[in-house]
């Protein structure tokens, strides 16, 4: 870690890494337990689904109502209250004896985990200057990579000894251990408290009433324009993960047994490359990083799109190649948008753009459900099609962040003229 941080501040990145751990091996651990659920609850593959996507949209929804109120506490007495509904989600999994009684707690645990990362990216714009924070994003977002590399695996191999419940069990425990710390040891949180809530133009009423608040933060022109920005980033990286497992058999002709260590391999890379990558970001541009990783991304899923039988070492090297270039867009993207909003608007801000993430996530699923079709012999059929949708997508979005950069670079720069305007400008 760089020496510009101090203990507590490595001590924040490393509590936030676990934390944002916990939250994506919840979401991720539900997939590679699906056999044994249809298997066990006797449900359908449609009941499966909606249990898989009842935890996206109700954190979808649960980042909009909590928008309002997001900048009116203390950020660490938010991120406690979330954290410990998002733990007794994961307990009612772990203790679920039927498919209601799942579902219902797939949609406890998305309703408070879903707001987290907001949370969590609002104390990093909070705690951390622009100059360095493509450096914590890019070791905050590692957990996603490290879910691949420990927490799967791991799940996977305590569902196969002690059943589907262990895997929820073990993250219940560690996650309640993370709060421990959290409440024990995390600084309160408040510096957004000491600003006078901001009067936008147009808008009446109190600026401190939570509607009048969400209201006036989603209806400001530079942040629609980085929620349009926000949807477009989320619906092409997640149009090819739904389907990503079986074109990797079916077409590429990977083994079931052998895919597990796509994966792990591929995390391990994203991994290492991650913190990188934020480094990188914080010396030569958050907006130069963002279009390598774009252009680069968009070319890799051309070629991977149009692959057909691939030896297992080429498919693993593409894979790790395109997962690093999609952390690189999100690590860049995260820090770039981060100082977007004021101060006073983080909250709001950060909760209604997660909101926006995870519902454009379900319909890119959905649309790539539309575009690709199986064949009898279980092939995948048109999924050069999707690359191409994929492939537009990443390439419009390096237009519709340029904007955004050119304001924040603007915003900086006002605030190094102008010292007293430091914490307003992110």
């Amino acid at each position: 870690m760089p020496p510009v941080f101090t203990r507590y501040q490595k001590f924040v990145i490393a509590v936030l890494a676990f934390l944002q751990f916990t939250i994506i091996l919840d979401f991720m651990i539900i997939g590679p337990l699906g056999a044994l659920l249809l298997r066990d609850m006797h449900i359908t593959t449609r009941q499966f689904g909606l249990v898989v996507s009842a935890y996206a949209f109700s954190a979808g929804a649960s980042g909009l109502l909590a928008a309002g109120f997001a900048d009116k506490f203390d950020r660490k007495k938010l991120l406690l209250f979330f954290y410990g509904g998002f733990l007794l989600g994961t307990l009612l999994c772990g203790v679920a004896d039927s498919y209601g009684f799942l579902l219902g707690a797939r949609i406890v645990t998305g309703v408070f985990g879903g707001v987290i990362g907001s949370i969590s990216m609002a104390i990093i714009a909070d705690l951390f200057p622009l100059q360095v924070r493509g450096r914590v994003m890019g070791t905050v977002q590692t957990a996603f990579a490290a879910s691949q590399v420990m927490g799967i695996p791991l799940g996977v191999f305590l569902s196969n000894r002690w059943g589907w419940h262990a895997p929820f069990l073990m993250i219940f425990v560690v996650s309640s251990a993370v709060g421990v710390v959290i409440a024990t040891r995390l600084r309160p949180i408040v510096e957004h408290l000491k600003i006078p809530a901001a009067r936008h133009p147009g808008h009446l009423g109190n600026p401190r009433n939570p509607i009048v608040h969400l209201i006036a933060t989603v209806s400001q022109g530079r942040y629609l324009r980085t929620f349009a920005a926000t949807m477009l980033l989320a619906t092409g990286g997640f149009m090819l993960m739904p389907f990503g497992s079986t074109f990797t058999v079916n077409n590429l002709g990977i083994s079931l047994q052998k895919l597990p260590w796509i994966y792990m391999i591929t995390g391990a890379v994203t991994f290492v490359a991650g913190p990188l990558l934020g480094k990188l970001s914080d010396t030569i541009g958050k907006y130069q990083v963002f279009c390598i990783g774009s252009v680069s991304g968009a070319l890799l899923v051309g070629l991977y799109c149009h692959l057909g039988v691939t030896p297992l070492a080429m498919v693993v090297a593409i894979n790790a190649g395109l997962f690093v270039a999609i952390t690189c867009r999100m690590i860049s993207a995260s820090a770039l948008i981060s100082a977007v909003p004021d101060m006073q608007d983080r909250g709001a801000f950060m909760s209604v753009n997660a909101s926006l993430q995870q519902f454009s996530g379900g319909v890119a699923s959905s649309l790539a459900g539309l575009i690709v079709v199986q064949a009898p012999d279980g092939k995948l059929l048109h999924y050069d099609l999707l690359g191409y949708v994929v492939m537009g997508a990443m390439t419009l979005v390096i237009a519709l962040m340029y904007p955004i950069h050119r304001a924040v670079m603007r915003k900086a720069a006002m605030a190094a003229v102008k010292p007293e305007v430091v914490a307003a400008a992110g």
